[in-house]
C-alpha cells in the first residue's frame, strides 16, 4: 500500500489537472476533425482512447520530469518532498514505472491510423526533453506548449488522416494557451528558480507579467474565433467563444495577483474549465 501512495504521488494522478490539460486538444481536435452524421460510436471510443493516453503520458512525463529533475526538486519548498526528490523512490523503479506506462500508451496508440501512430511516436523526443529546457533557455513554456498541445494534430489526423490549415492554426493558438497558463504556474516558484538558475517566461517577463500574460491569450483567443469561421460553426459557438472570453479575461486574468502562489495555483487551474468551454462549444457548433 506504501509503494502505491508512492506511485500515485509519483505520478500526480490525484492532481488532475495536468493530464485533463493535456487531453482538452486532444478532444478539440477530434471534435473538429469529426463527421457527427456518422457513427457517434467512433467519436466516443477515440475521445476513450485519447482520454486514457492523456493519463498514461502525463503520469510517464511525470517521473521522467522528477528524474531528470530530482536535483533542482530538492532546493524547491514545493517540490522537495516528491517522490524521487527525497529518495523514497529510487531512479531506477522511477525509470521502470515510466517503461511501463509508455508501453501501455503505446497499446492505446495502436488503435489509431498509421499516420497518427507515426506523428505520435515522432513527437516522444519532446515529450521527455521538455524538463531540460529550463536549464537553457527562458522559453520552456514554448517547449511546453509545442508538445501538450500535440495531441490537437493526432486528434485531427485520427479521423483525416492528414494535417491541413486548419488544424495548425488551432494548434498554435493553443500554444500561446499553454505559454498562458504555465506562465501563471510558473510564479509559483519564481523566487526559488531564480535562486538556483532556472528560467522561465515567468523570470523573463517578470516585470511585464500582465502584459505578455494578456498576449497570449487574446492570440489564443483569435484562433477560436479563425477556427470557428473556417470551419464554419454555428451562432452558439460564438454565444459560448463569449462565455469563454468573459471567464478567461475578466475572472481569471483580472483576479490574478502573480505574487500570490495561492491566487495563481488559482488561475491556473481554472484553464480546465476553459477547456470544457471550448470542447463543448465546438460539439454545439458542429450540430
Amino acid at each position: 500500500m506504501n509503494q502505491l501512495k508512492l506511485f500515485i504521488e509519483l505520478t500526480r494522478l490525484k492532481k488532475p489537472i495536468g493530464y485533463l490539460l493535456l487531453f482538452w486538444p486532444c478532444a478539440w481536435g477530434l471534435t473538429i476533425a469529426y463527421d457527427f452524421t456518422n457513427n457517434l460510436n467512433i467519436y466516443f471510443f477515440y475521445l476513450f482512447l485519447f482520454f486514457l493516453g492523456s493519463v498514461l503520458m502525463r503520469s510517464a512525463g511525470c517521473i521522467v520530469n522528477d528524474i531528470l529533475d530530482r536535483k533542482f526538486d530538492k532546493k524547491v519548498f514545493r517540490t522537495k518532498k516528491r517522490p524521487i526528490a527525497s529518495g523514497k523512490v529510487s531512479v531506477n523503479l522511477g525509470l521502470l514505472y515510466a517503461a511501463i506506462l509508455c508501453l501501455l500508451a503505446f497499446c492505446v496508440l495502436i488503435n489509431f491510423n498509421y499516420f497518427t501512430i507515426f506523428l505520435a511516436l515522432a513527437s516522444m523526443p519532446l515529450a521527455f526533453t521538455y524538463p531540460l529546457m529550463k536549464r537553457f533557455t527562458y522559453w520552456p513554456q514554448l517547449f511546453l506548449g509545442v508538445t501538450f498541445n500535440y495531441g490537437l494534430i493526432l486528434g485531427w489526423t485520427s479521423i483525416n488522416n492528414e494535417i491541413n490549415y486548419i488544424a495548425l492554426i488551432f494548434y498554435l493558438g493553443a500554444i500561446f494557451w499553454t505559454l498562458g497558463y504555465d506562465t501563471i504556474y510558473g510564479f509559483q516558484d519564481i523566487k526559488d528558480d531564480e535562486i538556483i538558475g532556472l528560467k522561465s517566461t515567468s523570470i523573463k517577463f517578470k516585470e511585464t507579467p500582465y502584459v505578455f500574460i494578456y498576449t497570449s491569450y487574446s492570440i489564443f483567443f483569435l484562433s477560436l474565433i479563425i477556427i470557428g469561421y473556417l470551419s464554419k460553426l454555428n451562432i452558439f459557438y460564438y454565444m459560448i467563444l463569449l462565455m469563454i472570453f468573459l471567464q478567461l479575461f475578466f475572472k481569471q486574468i483580472k483576479k490574478l495577483n502573480i505574487k500570490d502562489p495561492k491566487s495563481c495555483l488559482k488561475s491556473f487551474k481554472h484553464n480546465n474549465f476553459l477547456g470544457i468551454f471550448i470542447l463543448s462549444g465546438l460539439l454545439i457548433g458542429k450540430f
